[in-house]
Parts: structure tokens; sequence; C-alpha cells
């Protein structure tokens, strides 16, 4: 029987090193799960409190445009106009246990991250995007602007090639933007109720610069500080 005993196999290293990896990514799971179900704290942004009025803010940029000066947004009378012009529901077959609560814009150095937040049987949650322009001057002269629905590389020092970028947050997870995806519709359809003031605040202005707390714009074709568009080798 002693022989017997001293002859049965052991765990092999490959199996440990398994089941340790195998629990690890239920562990990781378990995290992500716990923090995309966890809202973001939003007390930071400006205007989503108080009953204070914002400045017609299609009115000012069709003004700048026209005129020819430049207009600077706070992120406060943003979110103050949000509150004051956006009329939505949650519909479909959640709309009895999901109540749509708003979107709130906060203004960081280089993007903003456009939040929206549900109530879930009186639980809130947010899920939000991140937002910059990229601006370039062609050799004409004339300036070229891109809205990238990013905040930027998780890891700048990686190659621009293989760079995974920050696309938003579900909860307080952020997350790669290929996720983007499963919320891109609800984006859409608020971006089209802003049609008007997205085409005068980004198509119309030459120079866009997001910073903390406010957003600033000029129609005036300054470039610069404006990189030139690099010309393909001939």
């Amino acid at each position: 029987m002693a022989n017997e005993e001293k002859l049965k196999p052991k765990g092999s290293c490959l199996g440990k090193l398994v089941a340790v990896v195998a629990l690890g990514g239920v562990a990781g799971l378990g995290a992500a799960v716990f923090f995309m179900a966890k809202p973001q704290d939003l007390s930071d942004i400006k205007g989503i409190a108080g009953t204070a009025k914002s400045r017609d803010l299609r009115a000012v940029l069709q003004s700048a445009v026209d005129r020819g000066y430049e207009v600077t947004l706070t992120e406060e009378e943003i979110n103050l106009y949000l509150k004051q012009t956006l009329q939505a529901k949650q519909g479909g077959l959640l709309e009895k246990s999901v109540a749509f609560e708003g979107v709130r814009v906060r203004l960081e150095e280089g993007r903003a991250e456009v939040i929206m937040e549900r109530s879930v049987m009186g639980y809130p949650m947010t899920v939000s995007m991140f937002v910059r322009v990229q601006q370039t001057l062609s050799m004409k002269g004339t300036t070229q602007t891109t809205v990238l629905r990013d905040g930027g590389p998780f890891l700048p020092e990686l190659p621009r090639t293989e760079r995974l970028v920050k696309g938003g947050r579900f909860g307080q997870l952020v997350i790669p933007q290929g996720f983007l995806l499963l919320v891109l519709p609800a984006y859409e359809k608020l971006a089209a109720a802003y049609r008007k003031e997205l085409e005068l605040g980004f198509e119309e202005m030459s120079r866009i610069t997001m910073a903390d707390g406010k957003l600033v714009l000029d129609p005036r074709p300054e470039g610069d500080d404006i990189l030139p568009v690099p010309q393909p080798p001939r």
C-alpha cells in the first residue's frame, strides 16, 4: 500500500498555472463588472445643479461666426444649456424601469467627456464618450478639423500604430474605443438633436481649444499653432 501511495501522480506545474490564470481572469472580470456598475462621480462638473440660466449658445456661436470673433464657452453654461434644451426619455422595453436623467459634459485639457446618466430602478448609472479635436493646416492654408472619439492612448509610450486608445467610461471603468459601439446609437441621436450647434462649433471654427472647464472657439483663419498636413512622397 505504501508503494502504491508513492506512485500517485501529483498536480503538474502547468495545471496549477492554468488554474491561477483562470482564477485571476475571473477575479478581473468581477472587478470590471463592479466598477462598470458603479456610477462615476459627477460632483466636479459645473452647471448640473441649480436654476441658473445659460446664454442661447446657438445664437452665441452664430454671432461669432458671422462677425468673426473668438468666443469662450464654459463648462457650466454648456451643461446649463443642455439641461434647458434637451428633451429625452428612455424608450423600448426598459422604459418603465429606466429613466434618462440627462447629459453632462466635463471639459478637460485637450478633451471633453460627454456623459449620459440614467437611473435603473432608482439606481444611477453612467456611460461616457471621450472627444478630442485634431486640427491640421493644409498647404493651401485651409484648416481641417477632425473630431476623434477617444481620450488618448492608454500607454502613450507605445508606437502610434500599436496604441490602445481610451473610448470612454462605463460607470467608473475606462473602456477601449471599440466598446463604444454598444452606446454609439444613443450618441448619434444626441448629435442629431444638436446638429446646428455642432456645425457652428466644430465645422465653422478655424481654431478650437479644449481646456480645463472651457471651450475656446475662433472662426478666424489664424493657423500659427496648427501643424501643416504632411504631404505624401512623390
